[in-house]
């Protein structure tokens, strides 16, 4: 193990050789990074801290099989993070469902919106959602530059 290494893989090979404190001071370094990365594509805070664990379980189960790749030890861990968020949105494709939780049935007047209107509601953002995830990453992000951070459509001088 070398003491100048600061790429992650040093912790890497710790581990590989049982050094359970190792892993320990991965997840310390790369966990706050791959749980932004979630979180910036799953509106579901909850569903975003599950993937997280699960990032780095399976990282823990697969770590005898990994090795230096070149890159920053936070490259695997955010890879395994992605193909976590790809199997998710490919198996919402198929599921077609709303918490119940979600929807407000408190409100029995007709100003307010009825469980069979949030239902609907939430099914047609789920869709957006999910169509928005199939477009590429430039398409995604100029999306999210426009909708969710309000930024103005540049306009082009002639």
């Amino acid at each position: 193990m070398t003491a100048a290494r600061s790429d992650g893989w040093d912790l890497i090979e710790a581990a590989q050789a049982g050094d359970r404190d190792a892993y320990g001071q991965l997840y310390t370094r790369y966990a706050p990074g791959v749980s932004r990365f979630v979180g910036s594509r799953l509106r579901d805070r909850a569903l975003a801290e599950d993937l997280t664990s699960e990032t780095f379980a399976r990282a823990l189960r697969r770590i005898d099989s990994v090795s230096d790749q070149g890159r920053d030890a936070g490259a695997w861990f955010t890879t395994i993070a992605r193909n976590l968020i790809l199997d998710h949105v490919k198996s919402s494709r198929v599921q077609r469902e709303t918490v119940t939780a979600e929807i407000d049935d408190a409100s029995t007047d007709d100003r307010q919106e009825s469980p069979e209107q949030a239902v609907i509601r939430l099914d047609a953002a789920a869709d957006v959602r999910r169509r928005v995830a199939a477009l590429p990453t430039d398409q995604q992000q100029c999306l999210r530059l426009r909708y969710f951070q309000d930024l103005s459509v540049a306009r082009r001088r002639r």
